[in-house]
């Protein structure tokens, strides 16, 4: 069956029971809606001729660069005729040609300086360059303060004070800084296999494994699982750490379109029947990578039907829940919790502690046998191990989220209702202003297109001068046509502070016109949150 196409700001729903996936899919009748609005061609072919300009200009640029001396400050060095001129350049061709006419004129809303603990308020460190083409820029020493609302900081733990702070003092003075080994090694406390323990028991699984650093514990363990003879199967806007170790091991590698499971099950059906390249021997394994919420979509998985497929094409899941864990689902266990699916069904979960928890690292969980082959063959046993000081953060905030905690017996329930309320405002505030936001109703990550990259500078700019923090993204990291601002929406933030940024966001939609879809009738996200488990949560 084709993949059903939805044209202005319908949102797609996926209808199992339309898709021959089983019984258990056809029995769930998701309502979740998930914002990819198509714009009409005339702004479409508006976007592509300020593109047109962009690089017109550009190329006159470069022109002109021929008749300035080789060392010209005020043109960057890394064109053709500084190469030629024994001036390397160490990005050439057309990436060389994008960072320098494309890039650099809005390099300043990028890589902002920050001080303070990334908490709900920070302070921004101020800084100048020359001109527009100049890469490096200079602190001018001031700070400017502004609410954050760049930062994953989804329940509202990373800050500078409170319970999880004073814990991780103590454990600091007792354990020192660093452990100054690796886990396997002479890297392991008692704090590191609590941790392990409770992560475990909060997702419903076996066992359990913390790494150092969340990157790293999707691009050191995949290789660890995938051998030859395998095939991963992932999907296309997976995480740059999933396609890193992706690359690293030895197995096939293909991609599905982002969040289609038609799309996926014709992969399925192709791998399954074709079989290994040359020999034609069946697979050894199959394993298929999605992500809980995209970083850049806002999308959330739809679990009940990778899991029906799953037990029709009997592949293994390896689910990504650097995001979700700790944002979604009545308690904050993920997407897998939000959809009211079973954890069994998930063969590997992986998450992070940057986000939710407020600290850095990540973790693998699974049955015993996956998370002890996984100690003896990660590429990350020769990595040190997590400091003790980030282990209390984690598994203070952990006790917290789980009502462990006898001083806050409801502080975590509090913290993830609040996180549901403000993302629910803030998406249906956004729709109501016909603007152009991708993602899910219940994703507190929350991208608002604005298509073209030579608005991204202008309009960070001003949200900061404003007093708001933001991110701006861009290609390549986006699709060409959809340079994007990004909200992510935190516990912390209270009512005033949503309503600040949505009159600030209404001053710079009628700026830049950012408005496409004004007239269009927009639906209302419906209150509560479909599944009946949520219900009487959010109400």
């Amino acid at each position: 069956m084709a993949t059903k196409r939805f044209t202005a700001h319908e949102f797609t729903r996926i209808n199992l029971s339309e898709h021959n996936l089983g019984k258990q899919a056809k029995d769930f009748q998701p309502n979740v809606r998930q914002s990819h609005p198509k714009l009409h061609i005339l702004y479409i072919f508006r976007f592509y001729f300020t593109y047109a300009l962009i690089y017109l200009a550009g190329y006159v640029r470069e022109f002109v660069h021929w008749f300035l001396p080789a060392n010209s400050t005020y043109l960057p060095v890394d064109t053709e005729k500084n190469i030629r001129a024994g001036i390397q350049s160490v990005v050439d061709g057309h990436a060389g040609f994008y960072l320098r006419n494309v890039f650099l004129p809005v390099n300043a809303c990028f890589h902002t300086p920050l001080t303070g603990s990334p908490s709900v308020k920070f302070e921004i460190r101020e800084r100048k360059r020359n001109h527009i083409f100049e890469p490096l820029f200079e602190l001018t020493g001031k700070t400017r303060k502004a609410l954050n609302f760049g930062s994953y900081n989804y329940l509202g733990f990373a800050q500078n004070d409170g319970p999880c702070v004073e814990a991780s003092k103590v454990t600091v003075e007792k354990y020192g800084i660093g452990m100054g080994s690796s886990r396997s090694e002479m890297g392991s406390l008692q704090l590191h296999r609590d941790l392990e323990k409770l992560v475990a028991e909060f997702l419903g699984k076996e066992d359990a494994a913390t790494f150092g650093m969340g990157f790293i514990t999707n691009a050191g363990n995949i290789p660890a699982i995938l051998g030859k003879g395998c095939l991963l199967i992932s999907d296309e806007l997976n995480h740059a750490s999933i396609v890193l170790g992706a690359k690293l091991g030895t197995a096939n590698i293909r991609t599905f379109k982002h969040n289609d499971m038609y799309d996926l099950e014709k992969k399925l059906k192709k791998a399954i029947i074709e079989g290994q390249p040359k020999t034609r021997r069946p697979w050894k394994k199959i394993i298929v990578i999605v992500e809980g919420i995209y970083s850049m979509e806002g999308t959330i998985s739809y679990i009940p039907s990778l899991i029906a497929l799953k037990q029709k094409y009997k592949f293994y899941i390896w689910l990504d829940e650097a995001h979700s864990i700790g944002a979604m689902g009545p308690t904050g266990r993920g997407v897998v919790e939000y959809w009211g699916s079973d954890a069994n069904e998930i063969d590997i979960m992986m998450g992070t502690f940057s986000k939710s928890f407020g600290a850095h690292g990540g973790y693998i969980a699974s049955t015993k046998a996956v998370v002890s082959h996984i100690r003896r063959q990660t590429h990350t046993n020769y990595a040190s191990a997590m400091t003790p000081g980030v282990a209390m953060q984690i598994y203070s905030s952990l006790r917290i989220i789980m009502g462990r905690d006898d001083r806050y017996p409801n502080d975590g329930q509090r913290r993830i209702r609040r996180l549901a309320e403000n993302t629910r405002y803030f998406r249906s505030e956004l729709y109501k202003r016909g603007l152009v936001v991708y993602g899910a109703d219940d994703s507190p990550i929350v991208p608002l297109i604005i298509f073209t990259p030579n608005q991204l500078d202008i309009i960070s700019r001003t949200f900061m001068h404003i007093g708001i923090g933001i991110v701006t993204v861009g290609y390549p990291a986006t699709p060409l046509l959809e340079c994007r601002l990004r909200f992510c929406l935190s516990a912390a933030h209270t009512r005033d502070m949503l309503d600040y940024c949505l009159h600030t966001i209404d001053d710079v939609s009628e700026m830049f016109g950012l408005a496409f879809l004004k007239n269009r009738p927009i639906p209302p996200i419906p209150f509560p949150t479909p599944h009946e488990q949520f219900k009487n949560f959010i109400t």
